[in-house]
């Protein structure tokens, strides 16, 4: 028996060594290239699986920036609520706005899958630390604005993130599937909203060319800079958190929405939008880089008013997250309580 027991010890010593040793196989072994074998095999990585720091750091950049978006993203639309022209669009508003309250939730639940700290990154975006999508430092100038948001921003916002449902981390990905679900019923209602003013009175088409007029080069902006200029697409891609350029989006999104402007009878503002034969593309005019990087550094039009605008958010809401968190005591007590009695019995 003893000498069976001896021969099969061997064995394993021999065959599986890997169960009898772990730590000391796994310090010899490439664990980023094994984490690279599953992004290339398009095998999701999941919050208990091994990966880079950098990857993590990477995540946790992009989606709270994403979240910061979504919530911040809020207040150039519920600006209107209050003055909608009738029941049926406050109402569609209303829905709308409170989806991306649900997206920011979704985002930053994903965020804290990676170790992240939700209370820190909301610091992060109200110290001016994180930054977020620059298109919500325009000013919503009248009612065809909601429309141009729908339809422009959320429909931007739709190509970049179609591809985020298939990107490499599985809860980042699960996030994106409902959102880009929602985010598809919010650029439907912008458009419908476009084709009720493109259609009615004369007033109310030239107000929704002045709200394309003001929206649609900070749209292309929504993109990120060139890919020359992007520091982390390369890294990104190898990663497949990105699957396409920021570049490659970009012209998907002018492809699409050119005609969707030429159904409703208004003019892109670019001079140098033309149909390209031989590409298969539109061509498009320069964007006016300067004032993306003017924006991202903090200095558009409503940078300092947004911020000011989530601060007394955060601050007025103190009371209902401290609430919240001595009733999640209170409950945890409760439950204990009937288990220590039946120990003390």
């Amino acid at each position: 028996m003893f000498a069976t027991l001896i021969k099969i010890r061997l064995h394993l010593q021999r065959n599986f060594c890997f169960l009898l040793q772990p730590y000391q196989i796994m310090t010899s072994v490439n664990l980023e290239a094994i984490f690279q074998s599953k992004i290339d095999d398009e095998v999701k990585i999941e919050p208990k699986d091994w990966m880079p720091d950098a990857y993590r750091k990477t995540l946790i950049r992009q989606i709270s920036q994403h979240a910061h978006s979504e919530i911040v993203g809020m207040l150039p639309e519920g600006n209107w609520i209050t003055r909608a022209p009738s029941l049926r669009r406050k109402l569609i508003l209303l829905a709308k706005v409170q989806d991306e309250a649900g997206h920011g939730l979704y985002l930053y639940s994903a965020a804290e899958t990676l170790g992240a700290d939700r209370d820190e990154l909301v610091q992060q975006l109200l110290t001016g630390k994180a930054k977020y999508s620059s298109i919500f430092n325009y000013p919503t100038l009248n009612w065809a604005d909601i429309g141009a948001i729908g339809w422009l921003v959320d429909g931007a916002a739709i190509t970049n993130q179609v591809m985020l449902t298939r990107t490499s981390y599985g809860p980042y990905a699960r996030a994106m599937v409902r959102i880009c679900k929602e985010e598809s019923f919010h650029q439907r209602q912008g458009y419908e909203l476009m084709m009720a003013m493109s259609f009615g009175s004369p007033e109310q088409k030239a107000m929704a060319q002045d709200a394309l007029n003001r929206w649609w080069w900070p749209a292309l902006m929504m993109f990120g800079p060139h890919d020359s200029e992007s520091t982390h697409s390369d890294q990104a891609s190898k990663w497949k958190i990105k699957r396409k350029s920021n570049d490659e989006l970009r012209q998907n999104f002018v492809d699409v929405t050119v005609p969707q402007a030429e159904y409703l009878g208004l003019t892109v503002p670019d001079p140098d939008l033309r149909w390209n034969e031989e590409r298969g593309h539109y061509d498009f005019g320069k964007i006016n880089w300067d004032e993306f990087w003017n924006v991202v550094k903090g200095n558009g039009p409503c940078n300092r008013q947004r911020i000011q605008a989530r601060t007394k958010a955060y601050e007025d809401g103190a009371w209902v997250r401290e609430a919240a968190m001595a009733h999640a005591e209170k409950k945890e007590q409760r439950k204990l309580q009937p288990e220590a009695a039946v120990k003390a019995a």
